[in-house]
């Protein structure tokens, strides 16, 4: 039989608490939740809000078992439990802010608001650490994604489509489009100290298509098209990704009309069962992890000098080409978070 472990502080002597504290406070930096501090240590929830607070306030003096006197601390034990809460299972419009992410400046501000206490950003981003928070970049998602649907892709489709292409010694391939311009940017540009940079947009800009497919083991075939992408490039896409096949392909796609076009299934019902094509769930491009490629090609197309449309191409196509010769670049994109149910 197990013994349910229980601290009680007024039994400890004073030593042994300011351990408690410190080590708890420690654990609380370190990103593990407050529950399972406080049932490790045997104390209630609001104690060891407590301790964060008195810690937020006058640092590791403030933990000592004699702690120096002085002004209580600005949040409380509550107030601390209330912002976690509040931050962890709400977003910012929730709260009838426009931004849409949690900065320091707006937790401070509802701070401000909820309990009329003004924190420097410094005293906020404080708090937020001990409670094991960090700055994160996020997922963003479509209004209109369906989660049921999402959750049921990743648990039970394809698991599903998986074990059929299992069992009948099938190539699974994620694929998508995307196209590049020369007035894409991204990342940092070198100005001046004390001048913010502006990037120019011009109206003779230039721009073309891609296509690619990747698979879990690591192979990767794409085909770069000028002018829009429609029924009848896709259609060749997948020409191409036919040539040399031993075995059956599947190709995992969105729901584009033009991958459900009377051509396309037409060109599917010819090959007899040797291509099938599946869909993933509306509105979720993050569950293809071909969407991966285009962000790595983008990226190094826009760090590079790119005067006119066969630069853009020539340097496109050098990007596409060195992802071709690393596989183990490709399983990557399945290694990404999002991605990790469609991973080898």
């Amino acid at each position: 039989m197990k013994c349910k472990r229980s601290s009680d502080g007024r039994k400890l002597d004073h030593h042994t608490l300011q351990v408690m504290r410190q080590q708890a406070v420690k654990a609380a930096r370190e990103g593990q939740p407050v529950a399972s501090i406080a049932a490790t240590f045997g104390v209630n929830v609001r104690t060891v809000f407590g301790w964060l607070a008195k810690f937020a306030e006058g640092g590791q003096n403030a933990l000592l078992a004699k702690p120096i006197s002085g002004r209580p601390p600005k949040i409380s034990a509550d107030e601390m439990r209330w912002i976690a809460q509040a931050v962890r299972d709400n977003s910012p419009q929730q709260f009838k802010f426009e931004f849409g992410l949690w900065t320091l400046s707006l937790i401070g501000e509802l701070i401000k608001r909820e309990f009329n206490k003004s924190l420097s950003l410094a005293s906020v981003s404080r708090v937020m650490k001990l409670l094991g928070f960090s700055a994160q970049k996020p997922l963003y998602q479509a209004w209109q994604q369906d989660a049921a649907l999402v959750r049921q892709w990743e648990a039970e489709t394809y698991p599903a489509i998986k074990a059929q292409a299992r069992a009948e010694g099938a190539m699974i391939y994620f694929a998508d489009e995307a196209g590049i311009r020369s007035d894409y940017h991204t990342g940092t540009t070198w100005a001046p100290v004390g001048q913010t940079p502006v990037v120019g947009v011009t109206g003779r800009r230039f721009s073309f298509n891609m296509i690619s497919a990747v698979s879990p083991r690591g192979d990767f075939r794409f085909m770069i098209h000028e002018g829009n992408v429609t029924a009848t490039t896709f259609k060749e896409f997948l020409t191409r990704l036919m040539v040399g096949a031993t075995k059956s392909v599947f190709v995992i796609v969105d729901g584009h009309p033009i991958h459900k076009s009377k051509l396309v299934r037409g060109y599917v019902a010819s090959l007899d069962g040797q291509l099938k094509l599946f869909y993933l769930p509306p509105y979720s491009p993050h569950l293809n992890p071909d969407e991966q490629v285009w962000a790595h090609v983008k990226r190094q197309v826009s760090r590079r000098l790119v005067r006119n449309s066969d630069d853009m191409k020539k340097l496109a196509l050098g990007a596409l080409r060195r992802i071709q010769k690393l596989p183990e670049l490709v399983k990557s994109f399945f290694r990404q978070p999002e991605c990790q149910y469609a991973a080898e």
